[in-house]
């Protein structure tokens, strides 16, 4: 891209050195950066971009945009100074990249809980209908069904362009991502032109980066406000009517806002609900009419994210008659509350949960059906909240036994992260064991024919996080090992 075209997008810059007439790449990560590229230094939560400049300048970078002045040969790379770098990341990536969210219909979906499941319902349902769409999230980028993954679940400012441009070049239509809420305080969502959000919930998550309940919920609804003024385009709110947050984000915007919840004051709310071991129904009445719902998503917080993702694309036309008849057909969400498929005499279960409401929620998901003893598997992470660790240890006491354990240790005292979550326990039938598979393997051996296991904290990752590198790691694997060596007569050996 020409390089005066690309900087006009800024209108206060200082600029030293001789600007290259073309600029080939636009880069925040100093290991990416190439000959003629344009890199950005920006302040993140755990580092400074602009101690990696050097590092830039020696791989070929041209251009080098900063927030102060920096020692460098400026007769071979000029160098541009900003105010604020990550606002210019965001002018001049969506420059660069040709504001490849204008020219499609993108879905943003916010919460604490469900995140991942709502997305992957409109996902899956668009897909059905043979609508050609792109997911960002927890489990990665899929551009129609091709997987690959992502360091975070909202990615960076350049990463998202990359993306959406990429997206665009391949044909897709309606892009649907994930937005975490340090995606948003962050800035990486700057430049997305969401036609439609969504929210699913807010409960206790994220303090150490937030600092209070207050700013995590301000942090979610600058999504909301962030959809613009501009009444002569079509843009929708879904929100969740249940939630305490609603009547104040349904101000944050002047779009139309669409409701849904289990009160009769929503636009789409359900009734008569009816809990199956292997699936759910109810009735949903909605703007459209009256339908009967069938779904394989299990428990109470799933008719929720049903709900949120059918309103999501019925504000984007879709009819709710057809979306009701795509839910029957669509599979358990990997590592969502997902039953594995093992022929023990056993029941487990898979399941993301690291929350206190997502804990609460998968328990009362489950206790319908239980006959014998229900035993929970509650893991945290290190250098993470701890205010949530005694609230979701409190949650999970509700099970007959539970296994405290962590998910991703990080840099944090394994004995300090479980004596924090021990706090909350409700009861003395529990055990601590800091190593992962370990607990994994003890719940499996204490288990009896009747009983119900929910391993949750990572679902489907397939890592863990110790120090600050990722291990190969998966729940699903070591419990197929652990159940065929406790169960061996009943289920056959792992591939």
């Amino acid at each position: 891209m020409n390089t005066q075209f690309l900087l006009s997008a800024l209108k206060v810059k200082q600029v030293y050195g001789t600007i290259p007439n073309e600029v080939i790449a636009i880069e925040q990560d100093s290991r990416q950066a190439v000959t003629g590229c344009l890199f950005i230094c920006t302040t993140g939560f755990t580092f400074d971009g602009h101690d990696f400049y050097k590092e830039a300048l020696e791989n070929g970078a041209s251009i080098i945009v900063s927030e102060k002045y920096l020692d460098m040969d400026l007769e071979k790379s000029a160098l541009v100074i900003v105010s604020d770098s990550k606002k210019a990341m965001a002018i001049l990536a969506n420059r660069f990249f040709d504001y490849p969210s204008t020219k499609m219909t993108t879905f943003g979906v916010t919460g604490t809980n469900g995140k991942t499941t709502v997305t992957n319902l409109i996902y899956s349902m668009l897909r059905e209908e043979k609508i050609q769409a792109g997911l960002s999230g927890t489990n990665g980028i899929t551009i129609n069904d091709e997987l690959k993954s992502t360091e975070n679940t909202t990615c960076d400012t350049i990463t998202n362009q990359r993306m959406l441009k990429s997206a665009l070049n391949n044909g897709i239509s309606h892009m649907i991502m994930e937005v975490s809420s340090h995606g948003i305080a962050q800035g990486r969502l700057n430049g997305i032109d969401f036609g439609i959000v969504t929210f699913t919930n807010l409960s206790h998550d994220h303090l150490d980066f937030h600092g209070t309940m207050e700013q995590y919920g301000y942090t979610k609804g600058i999504l909301f406000s962030q959809l613009g003024n501009d009444l002569t385009k079509s843009k929708y709110i879904v929100l969740n009517y249940d939630d305490p947050w609603f009547e104040t984000y349904k101000n944050l915007s002047a779009h139309e806002v669409i409701s849904y919840g289990l009160q009769e004051q929503s636009d789409f709310y359900a009734n008569k609900i009816i809990f199956h071991e292997d699936f759910t129904e109810f009735t949903l009445h909605t703007p459209e009419g009256t339908y009967h719902a069938k779904m394989r998503l299990l428990g109470t917080f799933n008719i929720y994210n049903a709900m949120a993702a059918i309103a999501s694309l019925y504000a984007n036309g879709s009819s709710v008659e057809r979306l009701v008849t795509i839910l029957q057909s669509i599979s358990p969400i990997s590592g969502r509350l997902e039953k594995l498929d093992i022929n023990a005499p056993v029941t487990l279960y898979l399941d993301y949960a690291h929350t206190p409401n997502a804990i609460e929620s998968s328990i009362q998901a489950v206790l319908p059906f239980k006959t014998n003893r229900l035993i929970y598997l509650a893991g945290t992470g290190g250098d993470r909240d701890d205010a949530k660790r005694p609230l979701m240890a409190e949650k999970a006491s509700k099970a007959d036994y539970v296994i405290l354990t962590i998910n991703d240790p990080r840099y944090e005292n394994t004995e300090k992260i479980l004596r924090n979550m021990e706090k909350g326990m409700q009861h003395d039938n529990y055990v601590l064991i800091a190593d992962r598979k370990e607990a994994i393997t003890y719940a499996i051996e204490i288990s009896e024919p009747g009983d119900i296991l929910i391993f949750a904290g990572k679902g489907q990752e397939n890592y863990q996080i110790i120090e600050n590198t990722k291990q190969p790691y998966s729940d699903t694997s070591i419990i197929k090992e652990v159940s065929y060596r406790k169960y061996k007569k009943c289920i056959p050996h792992p591939e």
